[in-house]
């Protein structure tokens, strides 16, 4: 299993812009095949280092992140965060037990 963590910092961070981030990130649930897990949790410290949002998804393989990274879903849930980003995300892709 690969476990796919996502770090955004939002030019919105109003409860509503971020609300409204979470359901199109989490919007992918169901809809993209090779995700076995998706959550979606909203920072809850502020402090200079935190990020706002932390995607964190599970898929099967490394063909299947390939296969999740160009899906069409998931190039809508791009589009948006691309304009909604104040930077760049961090990710960190790693292989777990479960």
């Amino acid at each position: 299993m690969i476990t796919h963590i996502v770090f955004f910092r939002m030019k919105d961070t109003s409860p509503e812009g971020i609300a409204k981030t979470r359901e199109v990130l989490l919007n992918m649930k169901g809809k993209v095949p090779q995700l076995k897990h998706i959550e979606v949790g909203v920072n809850v410290v502020s402090a200079a280092r935190a990020y706002d949002i932390a995607l964190v998804t599970k898929v099967e393989t490394l063909e299947d992140l390939d296969a999740y990274q160009v899906h069409p879903v998931h190039q809508v849930v791009l589009a948006y965060m691309k304009d909604a980003l104040r930077e760049p995300s961090v990710a960190v892709d790693y292989i777990s037990d479960l």
